[in-house]
């Protein structure tokens, strides 16, 4: 038996460690561990909680949006504010657009390179990967000149003895099976990205002031006023005309119209490049739909409300399926979530038998091991990820369980993109379940919502034109109206997966925060009883051709796209760099 430690994983937001047993080729046992803390849980305590929002935002820059309007969300349930339906289409079309752009980039800059030697890529025929470009799909970058452009961008980088963002230590490594041309055409659609996602971020500063960290969620609604329509101001105090700085006002006529071109430009490049290359990536490695299935338990909170309704319809549905049941669809409940830190740095002071509810969760730092960090504690505590677990079992959450969740509802705006791309591949809903399965809901869950976040626009469009104008409800914003003591959480999903925020209120000021993400799920340690996390799960049986260079492991890690700094609810915006890997590799026997 070989252990192989991988510290960090990089194309990462965050700090992760991946220890690995391989045995016969195969990975036998596997650890992940989080090695950064912050805790912004304690740093949000006696906040104010119309401002945790702000706070809570930084938790990620990559997923900044999706932590600020679950914060918003959870203290709104704590003093009962409902939002108007302005409000609520605009949340939806940022929560979304999030989405969309995270998925694409997160399958280019972070996937992609598990995938493509991109040393072969100088081999290509750009004639004949124009052709095959044009043979997958219509788009304009599929031409000899553009292609042969792209290949004198990336050849200086890839012939240099210098790191850059596509030299790879897995040149010429067995596992990879694309041809040259297939190679040139995926790298030339990942720097296309690059470009594309400057559209997406157009549509987040102008909903939301900028990217990341949009700044315009309230608690009530959103601060984004439709224009002004009265006296100018010589002659009304207080309400200045907004500088011209280049960009329509976000409500006018002008705006809705550059917001439903730039999420037109964005479903075009999910439909027209996106997905072809998924059906590519499928074809060149079929073997790769049967590894890294893992347990088959999936949780989805559901999210982007259809109706203003308290408990409204949800266009991503919520639910859980246990053992990969399709046909048996149980309910998701934010009561049925505990905690395990059995064998993560932390305090408890139930014993280590416990599952503590997250209402009632603590993040007191319990750290025990000896810097440096060498051979991970299996038996003790590993991690600063927490152990989460739905009536004790772990879940795997993320676009995969949203699309198996919506898939065995027949939920129509899943089921016919996925039907589309399975058809499309030659394969059934049973290879969903799998490495491959995760990157093709992202693709699947990407056209779904596109299409989606358009007629949202023109939903929005239809209803200011009624002359219902209101974006935010202030009802309840002076604390005076406040209870003494107010409880609150809040469920939604992100594009890594199910979050939850549970806040406590007394004397006006935050008493308690707490926070599990999707990453928290997918990235947990052991719990109390032993059972791996999703990850952990995911990772056995996966085959390893070279030890010295485990291309198989870091396949399946990114497939779940955790993001580490999510999962522990830290602050740091930095990240591993995408080069500075160091893998060591240890003879032991049981």
């Amino acid at each position: 038996m070989t252990r192989l430690s991988i510290d960090p994983v990089t194309r990462l937001n965050g700090q992760l460690r991946v220890d690995v047993d391989v045995t016969a080729g195969a990975v036998s046992d596997a650890w992940s561990a989080g090695t950064m803390f912050r805790g912004l849980e304690n740093v949000i305590h006696g906040r104010d909680p119309r401002e945790v929002w702000l706070l809570a935002s930084r938790i990620c820059g990559t997923c900044s949006s999706v932590h600020a309007l679950a914060s918003v969300r959870a203290v709104e349930r704590a003093l009962n504010v409902r939002i108007p339906t302005n409000a609520r289409i605009l949340r939806n079309l940022l929560a979304s657009t999030q989405l969309v752009r995270d998925h694409v980039l997160t399958f280019y800059q972070a996937q992609l390179p598990d995938w493509v030697d991109a040393s072969a890529s100088l081999r290509a025929d750009p004639v004949a990967t124009a052709t095959l470009g044009r043979s997958m799909a219509d788009w304009p970058s599929s031409t000899a000149d553009s292609l042969r452009a792209v290949q004198a961008r990336l050849a200086p980088v890839l012939e240099s003895d210098q790191p850059g963002p596509f030299s790879s230590p897995w040149s010429g490594h067995p596992g990879f099976a694309l041809s040259p041309e297939q190679s040139l055409l995926l790298l030339a659609h990942a720097l296309e990205a690059l470009d594309w996602q400057r559209d997406v971020m157009r549509i987040h500063a102008l909903l939301g002031g900028k990217d990341p960290h949009p700044q315009t969620y309230l608690v009530g609604g959103m601060a984004l006023a439709p224009p002004w329509g009265g006296p100018a101001p010589s002659q009304q105090r207080g309400h200045p005309d907004v500088p011209d700085r280049n960009a329509p006002h976000p409500l006018s006529d002008a705006g809705l119209t550059m917001l439903d071109d730039l999420i037109g430009r964005a479903g075009a490049f999910v439909n027209r490049v996106f997905l072809p290359d998924m059906r590519l990536l499928v074809a060149a490695y079929p073997d790769w739909t049967q590894i890294g299935g893992g347990s088959g338990n999936y949780l989805s909170w559901g999210d982007l409300a259809e109706t203003d309704e308290r408990e409204p319809p949800l266009y991503l549905p919520a639910g859980r399926l246990v053992n990969g049941n399709l046909a048996s669809i149980k309910a998701a409940d934010q009561d049925g979530v505990g905690e395990s830190v059995a064998h993560a740095w932390y305090a408890e002071d139930r014993g280590p038998a416990a599952l503590r509810a997250p209402v009632d969760g603590i993040t007191d730092a319990a750290f025990d091991a000896v810097l440096p960090l060498g051979a991970l504690d299996t038996e003790g505590r590993y991690s600063w990820v927490k152990a989460p677990r739905y009536d004790g079992e772990p879940m795997e959450t993320g676009p995969l369980a949203r699309v198996l969740v919506a898939y065995a509802q027949g939920r129509d705006a899943i089921t016919s993109p996925l039907g589309a791309l399975l058809t499309a591949t030659g394969l059934g809903a049973e290879a969903m379940p799998s490495v491959l399965g995760r990157l093709m809901a992202r693709a699947v869950e990407a056209a779904a919502i596109a299409k989606r976040a358009d007629s949202w626009v023109w939903e929005l469009r239809t209803n200011l034109a009624t002359g219902d104008v209101a974006v935010v409800d202030l009802s309840t914003w002076d604390p005076g109206s406040w209870p003494d003591e107010a409880d609150g959480w809040s469920t939604g999903e992100g594009p890594r997966g199910a979050v939850a925020h549970w806040v406590s209120i007394r004397d006006k000021a935050i008493d308690h925060y707490q926070v599990v993400d999707g990453s928290t799920w997918n990235l947990s340690p052991r719990d109390t009883f032993g059972r791996r996390g999703p990850i952990e799960d995911a990772l056995l049986r996966t085959p390893v051709a070279d030890p010295t260079r485990p291309l198989e492991v870091l396949r399946v890690v990114h497939s779940f796209n955790p993001c580490p700094a999510c999962a522990v609810h830290a602050f740091d915006p930095r990240g591993a760099g995408p080069f500075d890997i160091r893998i060591h590799a240890t003879e032991a026997s049981r």
